[in-house]
């Protein structure tokens, strides 16, 4: 019984070192949003689809299993960061990353309009405030019912 101490007890300290390191990189990515976009806790459990409760158990290190990669992925992309910094904090090499993403679908000129003038350096910083604000209101506001979008086709 005493001879595997010294290994359960390696075992716990990598554990330990590894809920530090994740709830650090969490910690951090919060004070962020907190002091650049003037995020509320609230508001990055809103945007990232990541319960309070669950960011807070990061915060905190009290988790008995690891956090599930498809969250961790939500909660960086929901704040615009690399979500392989957070695997890193895990301990997770690239075989435990998730597999390849889908591709994703063509882009909408619109958007690709608009990200040609997010990087523009010919237009202001105002102009690109505004544009990033409204791209924030319509990403985020509660989606209508059903029958009050169809109510215009409807009439038609």
């Amino acid at each position: 019984m005493e001879t595997d101490w010294p290994y359960r007890h390696g075992v716990t300290e990598t554990a330990n070192a590894r809920k530090i390191a994740f709830a650090t990189f969490v910690r951090r990515a919060l004070e962020d949003a907190r002091a650049m976009r003037a995020w509320s806790g609230t508001e990055v459990s809103r945007r990232t689809g990541v319960s309070r409760q669950t960011i807070n158990r990061w915060v905190r290190g009290d988790w008995a299993s690891d956090p599930e990669a498809e969250r961790v992925v939500a909660f960086c992309e929901g704040l615009g960061l690399n979500p392989a910094a957070a695997f890193v904090a895990l301990g997770w090499d690239r075989a435990a990353a998730p597999r390849a993403t889908p591709t994703p679908p063509p882009m909408d000129p619109d958007v690709e309009a608009l990200l040609r003038r997010l990087v523009d350096p010919d237009v202001s910083d105002a102009e690109k405030f505004h544009i990033r604000e409204t791209i924030r209101y319509l990403a985020y506001r509660p989606t209508l019912p059903v029958d009050v979008r169809n109510r215009g086709k409807q009439a038609g």
